[in-house]
C-alpha cells in the first residue's frame, strides 16, 4: 500500500471513529508505529487531523474553533467545488454580502471581474482580495477583529448592517444541521451573522458536509431562514434525508 493510501484510509477511520491510535492502526497496516506518527504528522500539516497522546483526532471534533489557515486546508477540494457552484446565486448587478469564512473567500476569489457590484463583508480576507478590483463598490464591516476568524463583530458591524437592504447574502457556517440551524462557537460573531442574515434578501449558505452535524455554541439563523444551502456529495443519506425536510434548497456541489 502506497502512503498516500494509508494516509487516506487513517483519515476515514479518524472521522468514523473520532480517534487513531498509533499502535492499532500499526497492527492494521502491518508497519511500524513510526510510519504511522509520519503518516499522522503529514495528516496533520494537511490540517486534517491534530495529533495527541498515542495517536490523533480528526479537526472536525475539536473542542477549539480552528484558525483561518487550518481551516482553509480542511476539506478544500470541496470548498472549492462549493464556491464555483456559489457562482449561479451571484448577481449580474446588485449588493451582495459575503460573510467572514474559508468558503467564502474562495468565492471571493472567484468573482467575474465583468459584474457590476457592491460589496458588504466583515472579512479580512474578503476585502483584501476585492480591493484592488476597480469595478466592484467595496464596504468593510468596522468593529473588533477577532483573530481567530479576521472577520469583524460587535457594535460597530450590528448598527451598520440594521440600516442596510442587501440583494443576496453568502454565509458561512461552523455547523448546521436539520435540528439546531446554523451555528457558530462565538456569540458575537454570531450576533452579527444574525443581523446580516436579517439583512438580505436572499441568502445562501455554503458548507461542506464536515460541518452537518456538529452543532456549535451559537445559533444564528434557522435553516427555514435559508433560501439556498451549497454543500457537497459527502453528506450520507440519513443527513440528505433531513435535509429533504427543510424548505432550503439544496445543491450537491
Amino acid at each position: 500500500m502506497y502512503g498516500a493510501e494509508r494516509q487516506q484510509l487513517l483519515v476515514q477511520r479518524a472521522r468514523r471513529d473520532g480517534r487513531i491510535d498509533v499502535t492499532a492502526a500499526a497492527a492494521e497496516f502491518e508497519v511500524a508505529p513510526e510510519t504511522i506518527r509520519r503518516d499522522l504528522a503529514a495528516l496533520e500539516r494537511q490540517g486534517l487531523v491534530r495529533r495527541v497522546y498515542g495517536g490523533a483526532i480528526p479537526v472536525e471534533r475539536l473542542d477549539f474553533e480552528p484558525g483561518v489557515s487550518l481551516r482553509d486546508q480542511t476539506n478544500a477540494a470541496e470548498k472549492e467545488r462549493i464556491a464555483r457552484a456559489a457562482l449561479d446565486a451571484v448577481p449580474s448587478r446588485g449588493t451582495v454580502l459575503l460573510d467572514a469564512g474559508t468558503t467564502t473567500a474562495r468565492l471571493a476569489g472567484l468573482l467575474p471581474a465583468d459584474r457590476e457590484l457592491t460589496v458588504v463583508t466583515n472579512s479580512l480576507p474578503v476585502a483584501n482580495q476585492l480591493a484592488p478590483r476597480n469595478n466592484y463598490n467595496l464596504h468593510l464591516l468596522g468593529g473588533r477583529i477577532r483573530s481567530t476568524t479576521l472577520a469583524s463583530v460587535e457594535s460597530w458591524a450590528l448598527d451598520v448592517l440594521r440600516t442596510l437592504t442587501i440583494d443576496v447574502g453568502f454565509f458561512g457556517t461552523n455547523g448546521f444541521s436539520a435540528a439546531r440551524g446554523c451555528t457558530t462557537p462565538d456569540p458575537a460573531e454570531s450576533a452579527v451573522k444574525a443581523a446580516m442574515i436579517a439583512a438580505c434578501r436572499k441568502r445562501v449558505l455554503l458548507a461542506d458536509h464536515s460541518k452537518y452535524g456538529d452543532d456549535q455554541f451559537s445559533r444564528f439563523a434557522e435553516l427555514a431562514e435559508i433560501d439556498l444551502v451549497i454543500t457537497d456529495d459527502g453528506l450520507d443519506q440519513a443527513a440528505l434525508d433531513e435535509l429533504a425536510g427543510v424548505d432550503a434548497e439544496v445543491v450537491l456541489a
